[in-house]
């Protein structure tokens, strides 16, 4: 019995990793386990940076970066508050950059999903108790409230109104502060640089509420406003709470993907005992079991068992993929049949399920023009609230009979109404919601304004081999072709690992031992010496066929044949099949409105066998890399806009020439295709579906720019006239963020009801 049928897996949690948020604290500037260093010199790092409430501080903190000697990129993400980091090695040191984010009121550790989870959860704890504490005082105060406007319509002598007055405020002041620490703690560590963001207007209007109420309580006044104070910070809390709520069901996919990760690997270890480490303690070169039900901890080579594999959390794809022995696993994927013994291949954060959280995060928090648009107009909003607050207390002050205390709630009102929110959330949360469903897809985002590029598009041109195709020989059915060279054929294939022998191989219904004494003749073909004499498997050439002798020297496909002692060659024939769906696919996209071209370096017989089957009018044959670029910017020339659809690394430079360009990948490359996007598994539909969410995007990000403008334009004047309260103005500004945060959620509903048609 091998050791991959004897062995079971131990109980979870044994040798679970402590988190980064206590080994950052116990040492700061330990980050030699996080950094990644590249080849020209430059290192980066990802953490995760606390007391982030608003865009506002999207901008101050990349902002900061860059200020930093031999820093050369810095992106932070909102959804997920993480933080990366590039700069030249030997100008600056991880250390320096987490000691300017402490200066400036930021605390900063290296990223890990446990420790971003555990803060989330600590943040909705907090915010949860401050509702609660500030819902209950509101109850009581008003309770309080209602008592003196009933004495003041009748016979409330003033003592006793003074008295609830105080009462009121020893409850109010105590929760108030209390319940205001999101808002206050935030508001301080931007003033302490100093800065502004959106909680210092909240946190200025919330102390001038509260202070205009025990101003009017010691001056014995009828009426104080403890109630409205409080029922405010209510409202903001709760608007808060929601929108913080919102934008997590909103949050990147890819950064859940990690989490999703298995946090403890079963090693095997020389002498076949089991025992359990934490992920990623795990090194290359460990043999690792993957029992029935368990998620793969690293990547690595299958070394014994044969199983199926579900790989739908990196592929978008639902079927599971057959695995056996020297196929290789990726992290994160799950063992649906037996177990499996794994010889690791990476460590737990150079794993591809890492590359793609890298590259997510990377297109999620780069700035496109949408993006460059908002950040513009935010960094004005700050100071312009102010002083419209500012203008409206004196306009009132100078143009009305009201009184100063009136002037001041009016102020206030402003102070809350015009919180840039929505404005600041109306493109991030579209760009978030975006990628995470086209991951969902199998679709990666490489570059952060593809999506924009992409939504402009008029045409889309096809690549062929790899592309439109599998890009890998299948063959066709055998016929002319007697079992015995069929079987000879086969055995001599499997000592080869070229793409034609393999696909000759594999396509044995029962597996096949390789023939030994087989030589390889590189670009050739194989030979063996047998008793009848010399056999060859390989080109025309290498087996002696003359091209006037050759049956059907015209069809598509590749082909192999086998030369045997006193016998004529046998033709073996393979077919490149098209991807299951490409014909569904550019009929859809057809459809749509746009142009379909196909431009391949094949030869003609086979582009135009392929374009017939797949219906394309518009195609062209034997194209070298010059030809698809003098192509492409003809396009470009005559007006067009087009997506580019090829194989990544041999098809770079056209790809760089197209508007927008996007690259069907296997999980070994995909870090290194040159396109801006990136589809994995067998179908073309990613393609449609790319452009249909870029689209989408594009509308709902418009849509959620009329959505902030509509809401300033109506809201703000509204509370300069005095017509809002300061707790209707909380109100108003929570929901203007919610609105065109689930306005970009619509676009996440739209893509679940897609899939559940397609299910259907």
């Amino acid at each position: 019995m091998g050791p991959v049928e004897s062995l079971s897996v131990k109980a979870a949690g044994v040798g679970v990793r402590e988190t980064t948020m206590s080994r950052c604290d116990s040492a700061i500037g330990r980050f030699d386990p996080y950094l990644r260093k590249a080849e020209d010199g430059t290192a980066s790092l990802s953490l995760i940076i606390d007391n982030i409430h608003c865009p506002a501080c999207i901008r101050r903190i990349e902002s900061l970066m860059m200020e930093i000697e031999g820093v050369v990129a810095a992106r932070l993400n909102y959804s997920t508050h993480r933080l990366s980091v590039s700069w030249r090695e030997g100008v600056t040191t991880p250390d320096a950059l987490v000691a300017a984010l402490e200066t400036a009121g930021y605390r900063a550790v290296p990223f890990d999903p446990q420790t971003l989870e555990a803060g989330r959860r600590s943040e909705e704890a907090l915010l949860l108790r401050a509702i609660g504490v500030a819902g209950f005082a509101a109850a009581n105060v008003m309770l309080l409230s209602v008592a003196v406007w009933w004495g003041l319509a009748s016979d409330m002598g003033e003592a006793t109104r003074l008295f609830f007055h105080w009462i009121s405020a020893l409850i109010a002041l105590p929760a108030i502060a209390y319940a205001g620490r999101p808002f206050f703690r935030s508001a301080v560590s931007a003033l302490s640089v100093p800065s502004l963001n959106m909680d210092v207007p909240i946190s200025l209007a919330l102390l001038l509420a509260a202070g205009l109420s025990l101003y009017r309580t010691f001056a014995g006044e009828d009426y104080v406003y403890f109630d409205a104070a409080l029922m405010l910070i209510f409202f903001l809390l709760i608007g808060r709470y929601l929108d913080r709520s919102a934008r997590d069901r909103a949050r990147s996919v890819a950064g859940n993907l990690l989490a999703l990760q298995s946090t403890t690997a079963t090693l095997i270890d020389e002498a076949g005992r089991q025992f359990a480490v934490a992920a990623e303690s795990v090194k290359p070169g460990m043999r690792v079991l993957v029992a029935r039900g368990e998620r793969v901890p690293v990547d690595g080579r299958v070394a014994e068992g044969r199983s199926e594999v579900d790989t739908s959390l990196l592929t978008g794809e639902s079927l599971p993929r057959s695995v056996t022995a020297g196929d290789d696993v990726f992290a994160g994927t799950l063992n649906l049949g037996d177990p499996l013994l794994v010889t690791t291949t990476a460590s737990d954060r150079d794993t591809f399920l890492a590359e793609i959280v890298r590259l997510m995060e990377a297109a999620e928090s780069r700035r496109g023009r949408f993006v460059g648009l908002a950040d513009r107009a935010a960094k004005v909003y700050a100071p312009a609230v102010h002083l419209l607050a500012l203008m409206t207390f004196g306009g009132w002050l100078l143009f009305s009979e009201a009184g100063w205390e009136t002037a001041l709630m009016n102020a206030v009102a402003v102070l809350i109404i015009t919180c840039p929110c929505a404005l600041g959330l109306a493109v991030p949360v579209v760009q978030v919601v975006a990628v995470g469903r086209l991951l969902k897809r199998g679709i990666l985002v490489k570059a952060g304004d593809a999506l924009e590029r992409l939504a402009e598009v008029d045409g889309v041109v096809f690549d062929k081999t790899g592309t439109l195709t599998l890009g890998r020989p299948l063959l066709r059915a055998a016929q002319g072709i007697t079992p015995e060279d069929l079987s000879l054929a086969r055995s001599m294939a499997a000592a080869s690992r070229h793409p034609l022998a393999r696909a000759l191989a594999e396509a044995s219904p029962e597996p096949v031992a390789p023939m030994t004494a087989v030589r390889e003749e590189p670009g050739k073909g194989l030979l063996v010496e047998l008793p009848e004499g010399e056999v060859r498997l390989g080109g025309r050439a290498w087996c002696g066929v003359q091209t006037d002798d050759a049956c059907d020297n015209d069809l598509p496909g590749p082909e192999l044949w086998l030369r045997r002692p006193g016998r004529d060659p046998v033709l073996i024939r393979f077919d490149d099949a098209p991807r299951p769906d490409a014909s569904e696919t550019i009929a859809r996209l057809r459809a749509a409105g746009l142009s379909v071209e196909l431009l391949s370096g094949d030869r003609r017989p086979a582009v135009a066998a392929l374009a017939q089957r797949l219906d394309i009018d518009d195609w062209r044959a034997e194209q070298h890399p010059n030809n698809k670029i003098a192509r492409l910017e003809s396009l470009a020339q005559s007006g067009r806009q087009v997506l580019m659809v090829g194989d990544g690394l041999n098809d770079a430079p056209a790809l760089a020439a197209a508007q927008v360009s996007l690259s069907p990948s296997s999980a070994a490359d995909i870090s290194q295709t040159a396109a801006d996007l990136v589809f994995q598994g067998e179908s073309l539909m990613p393609v449609f579906e790319l452009w249909h969410t870029a689209r989408r995007a594009r509308l709902l990000i418009l849509q959620n720019f009329a959505l902030a403008a509509f809401y300033n334009l109506i809201c703000i004047p509204l509370a300069v006239a005095g017509l809002v309260t300061p707790l209707l103005a909380a109100i108003a500004m929570s929901a203007s963020s919610l609105v065109v945060t689930l306005n970009a959620m619509r676009l996440r509903a739209a893509g679940q009801g897609r899939q559940t048609r397609e299910a259907r």
